[in-house]
Parts: structure tokens; sequence; C-alpha cells
């Protein structure tokens, strides 16, 4: 089995996922869950994902990853049963009282360990599957030659991260945003205090202790090679955009794979695309080798966002060929701009004419969320993308 997992924030992410490729999400209900800045899932909106999700046959899991102090526990027992009632696929955890009350209540789900519970070895994971335990999401920090050891000595399901950011800390364990801000990242607050620029007497300049981003599109081919099962992509908080461009680059990746004709010409155009929509670098990280100082920012990082995510097709008349657009950055006559979806590869298109909602011709799409429409020959399906087109994907091929 090889499943492309996604991040969902909500529901509208959810669908997103699922149209661009995800086989899975993982999604993060309101109690219990790390990421508590994130909107997160009522248990109504759990019920919903999973109906959405079974009816075009993929797959919800629920994170209760949290690291649970005494006033943790409370109704902890009764939210694991009403997500049995509702159906979910799985819960991801770390906390070993999830796992006993999980066994206790006799769910149907499956129980996959977070990555939280920094499993780096076999004899870890022996006892995890002897435990029940269906899946182990492994350490960030995992090498290739503790990956396939454990695979070899196990033969249970592994599920690796592939593509976002990662911690400065062991996947996870940070006390930092807990003692800066009183924001406990085992339990949701994360303030991503690695990132804050520091003062030193020792350095000029501001510097962070911030690790690049995780990108394995070049070693993806290798770890199916090993046993890796499912390839899970970091960003619950993210945008629509980035969600469709990255499931849509891995599942580009994964399928080329299977039909094997993925070329290093590919793997240099989707390198490019994941790097630009992230606006930070990013590396194999600790997969090839131990990360050095070309894993991490010290001075000098600059994050500048690029507006390149222009809008989301809402409608498709092929009788007219009319596209209406959900605008979400300025664009204007003449632009050269890329329409990319599912089940379309990256189209140029010349911006010629704008109409506003009254069928007045435009000359510039510039309020947010505006609606317009433009004269599109080839078809264009809803929730297809435009961008600003940077990359010329014929060059590289």
């Amino acid at each position: 089995m090889i499943e492309l997992l996604a991040p969902a924030g909500d529901l509208e992410r959810l669908k997103i996922a699922f149209l661009y490729g995800a086989d899975a999400v993982y999604i993060g209900g309101r109690d219990f869950s790390l990421r508590a800045n994130a909107l997160n899932f009522s248990l109504e909106d759990i019920c919903e994902a999973v109906k959405i999700a079974h009816k075009i046959n993929k797959k919800v899991y629920v994170t209760v990853n949290i690291v649970f102090h005494n006033k943790d526990i409370n109704g902890l027992l009764k939210y694991l049963q009403k997500l049995d009632d509702i159906g979910i696929d799985a819960i991801i955890f770390s906390d070993m009282i999830v796992l006993e009350y999980a066994k206790k209540l006799k769910v149907k789900y499956e129980l996959h360990l977070s990555t939280q519970a920094s499993t780096l070895n076999y004899k870890a994971v022996e006892y995890y599957k002897k435990e029940g335990v269906n899946r182990i999401v492994l350490a960030r920090e995992a090498s290739r030659e503790d990956i396939k050891i454990i695979k070899e000595k196990t033969g249970i399901e592994l599920e690796c991260f592939v593509h976002g950011a990662m911690c400065t800390s062991i996947s996870g364990r940070c006390v930092l945003s807990n003692y800066v801000t009183n924001r406990d990242s085992n339990r949701g607050g994360c303030a991503q205090v690695c990132r804050f620029l520091f003062n030193s007497p020792l350095c000029k300049e501001k510097f962070t202790i911030m690790p690049k981003d995780l990108n394995m599109v070049k070693q993806v081919e290798d770890m199916i090679g090993i046993g890796v099962n499912s390839f899970k992509v970091e960003g619950r908080m993210r945008s629509i955009y980035y969600i469709a461009t990255v499931i849509y680059v891995y599942r580009n990746i994964i399928d080329k794979i299977k039909q094997h004709n993925l070329t290093d010409a590919y793997i240099r155009y989707y390198v490019d695309i994941l790097n630009r929509v992230a606006n930070r670098d990013s590396i194999s990280q600790f997969y090839l080798s131990l990360p050095g100082s070309e894993g991490q920012y010290f001075l000098g990082r600059d994050e500048i966002t690029n507006k390149d995510f222009l809008g989301v097709v809402l409608d498709y008349n092929e009788l007219d060929k009319i596209a209406t657009i959900e605008q979400r950055n300025y664009f204007k006559k003449g632009d050269i701009v890329e329409f990319f979806g599912p089940q379309k590869e990256e189209m140029t298109y010349k911006v010629d004419k704008i109409w506003n909602e009254e069928n007045e011709e435009i000359e510039v799409a510039n309020h947010p969320q505006m609606i317009v429409k433009l004269k599109v020959m080839e078809k264009l399906s809803k929730g297809d993308m435009m961008r600003i087109k940077v990359f010329d994907k014929q060059s590289y091929l």
C-alpha cells in the first residue's frame, strides 16, 4: 500500500486535499490535538469529513496527540468513543493513556503512533506492535538505515513525513515555547520560538535556530523501495493553494514512479515549484545523513511572501468557454498566468479580457476574493488553481 497523506485544517482544505490526489487526510479535533491555533474540527465537522471521505473511498485520521497532563485526561474516554461512533479510520496518538483507553473501548478504528513518540528503533516498534498499534509515524530524525531496519525487523506499516516544516527539537519535544511565551508546544500551543530573531554579544547580526524545511521529492522512490507505506505532508494551518500545490506535486511523483517514467527533469521542476510555494529553502534533512550547516538557517533568512496564487476556478461554461474565478491576488490584462488542477497539466494563459460579476469589462482584478470571468478556450474544472507563471515546465523537459 502506498498512501499520500495530507493535512486539513478545515473542511475546505480537506476537500481540496482529496480533489488534488490525497488518499487520506489527518485532522485535529478541538480537544486533545496539537496545533491549537488551527480552526480544527468540531465533532459535527469530523462526522461530515468522514462522510465526504468514505463516499469517495478515502480515509480520515484524527490527531489525539498532545502530551497529557492530569487535567487533560477528563473527557478523553468519552471523546474516543464518539470518534468510534462517527466511524473515523484511525487516531494518531503519542501518550500511552490514549492507547490504554482505546483498547479498553475496543474501538474499530486503527491506532497510529504519532511522530511525537520519537520512534527511531525497531525494539520500540516491536513493543508498540505487541500493544496493538497498527502504524508507526516515525520520528522526523529517522535515517534511511533506521527506516529500512525497522521495516525488515517488524513489518509494520510505516508513515514518514516527506514535506513541510521541521522542528528544531526532536520531533516536537520542545520546551522553548513554554519557557519564552508560556505556550506549551506539547499541548498544541507552539509559538515557533525557533523562528524568532535573537541577539548575541558574539554575533553582530541577529540569528535564528531554525531548521530548513523538509523536501523528499528526490527520495520518494527510494522510500517506497525500503517499505514506507504512507507519505505525510505537514501543514494543517496552510492555505488551500499550498495544499493543492504540494499534494499535486507528490501525487504526480508517486504516479510517475508507479508508471516507471519519473525523470530527473521532472524532479528539478517539482523541487522549484515546491520551494516557491513555501518561500523557504528545503532539503532531505536526516534521511541520507545528519544535516550540517546546510540544513539550518542562521543569518540572513529572507522569507518574502509571494503573491503567486491568483485565483481558484468556481465554474467553467463549456459552451461559452467562460471560466468563473474567485480572485485571491492582484492580476491584470496582459498578465501571463498558469492554470493547474487535479486532472490538468500546467497550462499557460494570457489574460486578454476580464469581466466582473455584472459582465462589465475591467482592466484589473484587485479586490480580494472578487468574482471575475475570463474566456479560456481550454477546458477548466471547478477547483483548478490560477497562479503567476514563474517556471516554464517545457524548459525543464
